[in-house]
Parts: C-alpha cells; sequence; structure tokens
C-alpha cells in the first residue's frame, strides 16, 4: 500500500474556499496514493477557543482547557471529510483517541509516545483518505492532551514515522527561505536542507517547521517537504 502523510496548516484550512482548495490537493495525490491528511485548525480558531476558555477562568484546570482548544481541529477534519465524500473521494475523519496516538501525561504539552498504525492501515483499506487531527493526543487516564502552539507539525511527523513514508507540509509558502518572504523581498528559497541546519533555523523563530517535528525527523529519518497550498 503506498501512502503519503500531508499536513495542511491553519491557513490553508482557514475558510470554506482554502478547504476546498486544499481538498483539490488531497484529491490529485489520491489518485495514485492512499493519503493520510493532518489538519490544523482553522487559522485563528485556537486563539478564539483560548480566549473563551479564560472567560470563565484565568486559571482553567488543564484538563478541560485541553478538551476545549482541542477541538477546532476535529473541526477541520470534519468539514474536510464531508466535502471530500460530496466530490466522491471515499475519506472520513478519526478523532485521536480512535486511532489512537498515546502521549505522556502532562497536559498543554504533551509529547507522542506512540500510534497505532495497524489502525490507520485498516481504516485505508476501506478508505482513500483518512483526516486526523493535529496538536492532539490521549494518555494513559485516557485524558485528551495537546502538544503546544504548532503541534500539528509534530502530530505530522511522527504519523508518517509510524507508516514509513515521508511526510509534506502544505503552508501558506512554498518552501523554506533563508529568512520570512513575507517581509524581505531577496529572500531566497533553500532547495535542500539537512536537519540539523533545518533544527538551527526552527529554534531561531523560522515559523515553518516547529524545532519538535524536526528532532522527530532527525530521529527517525523522515525527508519533509514543505509546499504551498495557495501556488
Amino acid at each position: 500500500m503506498k501512502v503519503k502523510v500531508l499536513k495542511f496548516g491553519g491557513t490553508s484550512v482557514g475558510s470554506p474556499d482554502a478547504i476546498k482548495r486544499s481538498a483539490s490537493i488531497i484529491s490529485d495525490w489520491s489518485e495514485k496514493f492512499k493519503v493520510v491528511a493532518v489538519l490544523s485548525a482553522m487559522s485563528g480558531e485556537t486563539d478564539r477557543l483560548i480566549n473563551l476558555a479564560k472567560i470563565f477562568s484565568k486559571n482553567p484546570n488543564s484538563i478541560d482547557y485541553d478538551n476545549v482548544i482541542s477541538t477546532g481541529e476535529n473541526v477541520s477534519c470534519s468539514l474536510m471529510s464531508i466535502y471530500l465524500n460530496s466530490i466522491k473521494i471515499k475519506s472520513r475523519s478519526l478523532l485521536s483517541w480512535q486511532i489512537p496516538i498515546k502521549t505522556s501525561m502532562e497536559h498543554m504539552k504533551s509529547r507522542i509516545i506512540s500510534i497505532d498504525h495497524e489502525k490507520i492501515f485498516k481504516e485505508l483499506e476501506e478508505y482513500n483518505v483518512l483526516l486526523i487531527p493535529g496538536f492532539q493526543g490521549i494518555n494513559a487516564k485516557n485524558e485528551i492532551t495537546t502538544l503546544g502552539r504548532g503541534g500539528s507539525d509534530t502530530s505530522a511527523v511522527p504519523v508518517a514515522a509510524a507508516i514509513d513514508t515521508e511526510c509534506i507540509i502544505y503552508t501558506d509558502v512554498d518552501g523554506v527561505y533563508t529568512t520570512d518572504p513575507k517581509q524581505h523581498k531577496k529572500a531566497k528559497k533553500i532547495k535542500k536542507i539537512f536537519y540539523d541546519e533545518m533544527l538551527e533555523m526552527a529554534s531561531l523563530g523560522s515559523k515553518v517547521m516547529q524545532p519538535t517535528s524536526v528532532q522527530d525527523a532527525k530521529l527517525n529519518k523522515i525527508d519533509i517537504k514543505v509546499q504551498s497550498s495557495f501556488t
């Protein structure tokens, strides 16, 4: 079974039109591969949920807080699956506990420990596309946990490692640049970069990838491609 793992950031699913645009990318890949797409919440949604929770408490308990802020990714996956099925691409969304994606015990900054790859392959026997929410997992107490901001990258790379394939990250820029191309016209796109160099850039504030996801990719020898969902 040939499988691709795609990750779509918040801007790539930030509106109905953006979801449909990203769905066309998934559709193209699904013609030759089974697809596992890891989705972020719609842009701005996690901040909205955080602010909503803090209306009721400045220090909400961590279990309920993670339950609240993890819902944005669930919505993105469900909407994407609804649309894909409407255009005759057989898909379904899975919540983190349905796989499961098992994490460490702590909340708001948890780490992925294991992913049941057999469950993923079993679902792919029936479906062409699986939508998996990034940013979240479940701990040994069956509590929803979140992985910290930018956690969708941190989800996508372990998913790719679990099923032994590359990870393609779709975002609002078309690659990794020497500096932010939105602010500097002379920024140059880097065709290829090694893990340690990318880790240094991520640690210094490059927003294309999270440091943890680069570390996981290096550890598991996972190739990562960064592409634009808009061009």
